[in-house]
């Protein structure tokens, strides 16, 4: 047997094939790719229980921690000692959150990677599909074209020629001779079954490759805006929105952890195949394929004669003899049997066309395009895809750690945002130094100075009510006296003083000292007494 050509499988390849095989009896099993067999269905099956098993092993530690934490929470608000920082509880969720994110632009890189090679894996099976449709048509083409117009042909040639006995053995021989084409034909394999099955096999893994990439695009959507959920909450304090999160922390670590199972047991199954495509293939085509045409596809080494090639050249000199019979008849015929030359020239057209067809076979018969098509999908598969598996299973490893260090801080969290409101509310309002206190004085002396008027407009308006009086007399006596007690506060008259009597509106705002206020009220309300006294009634 001839060694693979270009084909090495990888090392993570060997790596992950290397794991060992434990059926649910915890025994050995072969690593080999046999997905028919229980016992290799069952040791996948065991990678996914020990995802399980890790998963119950960091649920049981993390309800530990929280149970810790709220039983020694009275301890903590007795001590202020053991009190740990908020800030650097908070730099611990805020640094868990961005190693969530680092963790989804891992699963997306690895969700495009395993689309990519599923994706080349498919469009490898739907070419080589094709190419062995095209075998089939033309195998079958050339068949019924043999059988059934070439014959039609003989039938009425041997009719027209009855008298000519020479012309009736050359009839007869190109009769023998395609039968034997047919005969040789029909001994090709079938490849419809074979042609059914990579069908079958690129439909089924479309169909499931993109629900799978659905939903992984959905996890890490989500995985996402959780993320900036508890940004969010940490800027903005929200408890509510802190215990939520929890809440959802805990579903996205059975996702994490649910996750790192499949993808494990689907790397692991899918190593093993890769480790040895070719065997796998050999035998599951045995039934219908000989092992000789496999390996010629498979391997198609120089040193490898092709199977079809007797086939092919048998076929090419029975259609090069009979088209040199069929040219020999029609130039010795022409004048003794016009009417034969129809059929002749429709046996010449049939066997220019099954020609036609025979070269066209011979390209697709040969190793180059199968071989193509399978390194192409074995390639995208086993480079591709299982790189993108090893990619979302350090994604959920990574997303699994990152909600637990979240979970275990975001209690811390809720708790500092709690004892930061209860000391808020244990402040008293009296207390000067409160700033809630000093908030409620400030505005009530902004609303009180709103409401309450000032000394100068109270003195104004009094001013003018009291001043609002019938017309004097023509005198100057009492606007000289009401003058004068400008003297009271620096020896010079302020004529600023003197109400706007003849105007009908009161005087500008008094110039006055504080220390003076009581005294001059006293004097202006004497003054307004006697002025009182000297209008006429």
């Amino acid at each position: 047997m001839s060694t693979r050509l270009n084909y090495i499988a990888p090392w993570w390849i060997y790596w992950l094939h290397n794991f060992p095989h434990l059926n649910l009896s915890f025994q050995s099993v072969d690593s080999s790719f046999r997905p028919q067999d229980e016992d290799y269905q069952q040791s996948l099956i065991v990678l996914t229980c020990m995802a399980a098993i890790g998963l119950g092993f960091n649920l049981l530690l993390l309800a530990a921690y929280l149970t810790c934490v709220c039983c020694c929470r009275k301890d903590e608000d007795d001590e202020e000692s053991k009190r740990p920082s908020s800030r650097c509880v908070s730099w611990v969720s805020v640094l868990a959150g961005l190693a969530i994110c680092c963790a989804v632009g891992v699963g997306f890189y690895g969700n495009s990677e395993a689309n990519d090679g599923v994706y080349q894996l498919t469009h490898s099976l739907y070419q080589a599909n094709h190419t062995l449709d095209g075998i089939d048509r033309l195998v079958s083409g050339t068949i019924g074209s043999i059988e059934g117009g070439l014959k039609q042909h003989l039938g009425r040639l041997d009719e027209i020629f009855a008298v000519r006995e020479d012309y009736v053995r050359t009839l007869r021989f190109m009769q023998q001779t395609a039968d034997s084409v047919v005969v040789q034909l029909r001994g090709l394999p079938d490849l419809g079954q074979a042609k059914l099955d990579l069908s079958m096999i690129a439909e089924h893994t479309l169909y499931w490759e993109y629900r799978r990439w659905l939903a992984y695009l959905l996890v890490l959507v989500f995985y996402l805006v959780i993320c900036l959920a508890v940004f969010l909450g940490l800027a903005k304090q929200s408890r509510w929105l802190l215990t939520t999160l929890t809440v959802f922390g805990v579903l996205t670590l059975v996702v994490s952890w649910a996750s790192l199972g499949a993808d494990a047991a689907i790397a692991v199954g899918t190593s093993d195949f890769c480790v040895s495509p070719d065997k796998f293939i050999v035998n599951q085509t045995e039934d219908f394929v000989p092992a000789d045409i496999t390996h010629y596809y498979l391997y198609c080494s120089p040193s490898l004669l092709n199977p079809f090639q007797k086939l092919l050249t048998i076929f090419q000199r029975s259609l090069t003899t009979m088209q040199t019979q069929t040219q020999s008849l029609l130039q010795s015929t022409a004048l003794h049997f016009p009417t034969a030359q129809r059929d002749l020239l429709g046996v010449q057209q049939i066997l220019n066309t099954s020609e036609s067809s025979l070269h066209q076979l011979t390209a697709l018969l040969d190793c180059r395009s199968l071989h193509k098509d399978y390194l192409e999908a074995v390639v995208g598969l086993c480079y591709d895809g299982v790189e993108g598996l090893l990619y979302l299973c350090l994604f959920s490893l990574m997303s699994a750690a990152a909600f637990c260090i979240l979970l275990c801080s975001i209690p811390r969290v809720l708790k500092h945002i709690a004892s930061r409101e209860r000391d808020y509310n244990d402040i008293d309002d009296e207390d000067p130094f409160n700033p809630r206190a000093r908030r409620a004085v400030a505005r009530g002396r902004s609303s009180s100075q709103a409401h309450v008027p000032s000394f100068c407009s109270y003195s104004s308006r009094e001013s003018q009510s009291s001043l609002h009086l019938p017309p004097p007399t023509a005198t100057n006596a009492p606007i000289a006296e009401y003058m004068n007690q400008s003297m009271l506060f620096g020896g010079n008259p302020r004529y600023e003083n003197v109400p706007l009597i003849g105007s009908g509106r009161s005087s500008p705002p008094p110039s006055y000292s504080p220390s003076s206020r009581s005294t001059y009220l006293s004097v202006t309300d004497s003054q307004i007494r006697h002025f009182g006294t000297d209008l006429p009634v």
